[in-house]
């Protein structure tokens, strides 16, 4: 793991988009996720698990939105831990942090 979004709501469920997940571009910067980067998502209001890949959001808007066929397995308004992953030939630090419900950053982890 490399970073971590923990307990991000997501704000809207559009199957009809092109997949993938929407985010807030500043929580992207701020735990170091990449645009197209794979990422798994985990719901810890319904259990499911998926792996999509980071869209950036509009900067400041506290946007998380679930997009094409992974709206089928978590809908708005769950709480979710996104994840990032590198592939490394040494231990890292991941940054990790949490958001409130509007997704607004509120520490570290």
């Amino acid at each position: 793991m490399s970073s971590k979004i923990h307990k991000a709501t997501v704000k809207q469920a559009d199957v009809n988009y092109v997949g993938s997940i929407t985010i807030d571009e500043d929580l992207m910067d701020r735990v170091g996720l990449w645009p197209r980067e794979k990422v798994l998502v985990v719901s810890n209001t319904s259990g499911s698990r998926l792996e999509t890949y980071a869209i950036p959001g509009e900067r400041g808007s506290g946007v998380i939105n679930m997009n094409g066929a992974a709206a089928h397995l978590i809908k708005a308004g769950e709480e979710i831990i996104i994840i990032g992953f590198e592939l490394v030939d040494r231990p890292i630090a991941a940054r990790q942090i949490l958001v409130d419900k509007d997704n607004r950053y509120v520490r570290d982890l």
